[in-house]
């Protein structure tokens, strides 16, 4: 009989509804909560969030900002997910399996390699500005570095400068780009930066460039001549001596008069462009 009532018990087991599926949110003091029944929530104004969405209990104690760790994770080259797409590109060009797929046809054997965006090299553009104009601007970036601190520096073995790479603003930057920029009006409201790179020794120099507040994170692309213009120099190697110009245009929701988060590889520093 035992064996009969085990067998009962067991069928009566998988016969049952399985458990309905729990409820994961964060309320707005930041706590979080999963919850079998909606009506178990135990704040109002709750946002709801998939279990793989929760965010740290504390994101101030992360080394970066957590905004910046999930940007990283969709940019990585490396995540699965963006490695699909590369492999169907080199797959396109080489003509080898998979090079097209059902309904989409593949490039010509001799069609150019695909540009990649973030590598992509601006050509400078001066804008129409003066060598004296551009040499006032060089001096706004230098001089603003007293009032608005915002520069990653690059030291040599005995200390002294290898690369310096500084950001500063300038409304007056602003209305000439906006004015001579062949897309001018599409930078109406959008927060300006000019940044000027120094090389000191032999050096390699790329815009990749975060910037991040609150919430929101932003990585201009140097291909999109609405987010990134070089006005002096060239990106890549640097001989010694070789200076950069440049500017980048920031979404509007960013404010130039908080603390802002600026990334360049690794490092980091935070800044506020327009102090009150």
């Amino acid at each position: 009989m035992r064996p009969f009532g085990f067998l009962t018990t067991l069928a009566a087991l998988l016969a049952a509804p399985a458990a309905s599926a729990s409820i994961t949110g964060v309320c707005p003091d930041g706590s979080i909560f999963i919850v079998q029944r909606a009506e178990a929530i135990p704040c109002t104004r709750a946002k709801l969030v998939q279990p793989h969405e929760v965010p740290p209990v504390r994101p101030e104690l992360l080394p970066n900002p957590y905004t910046w760790q999930v940007y990283n994770e969709g940019a990585n080259p490396n995540n699965p997910y963006n490695l699909i797409d590369a492999a169907r590109d080199v797959r396109a060009l080489s003509g080898g399996p998979g090079a097209a797929l059902p309904g989409v046809e593949a490039e010509p054997r001799d069609a150019p390699a695909p540009t990649v965006a973030s590598g992509g090299q601006p050509r400078p553009s001066t804008l129409g500005l003066s060598d004296d104009e551009i040499r006032d601007l060089f001096l706004i970036v230098e001089l603003s570095q007293d009032g608005a601190p915002a520069a990653f520096v690059k030291e040599t073995a005995a200390g002294g400068e290898a690369f310096v790479l500084s950001f500063a603003h300038s409304s007056a930057f602003d209305a000439q780009l906006r004015e001579r920029h062949p897309r001018g009006a599409e930078l109406a409201g959008t927060p300006i930066l000019l940044f000027s790179a120094v090389a000191h020794r032999p050096e390699t120099f790329h815009p990749n460039f975060t910037f991040t507040q609150a919430h929101l994170a932003f990585s201009p692309e140097s291909s999109i001549e609405t987010q990134f213009g070089v006005v002096v120099g060239r990106l890549g190697g640097l001989q010694a001596g070789e200076v950069v110009l440049g500017w980048v245009a920031l979404p509007g929701q960013l404010s130039l008069s908080d603390p802002l988060g600026v990334y360049w590889n690794d490092r980091h520093l935070m800044a506020v462009f327009e102090p009150l």
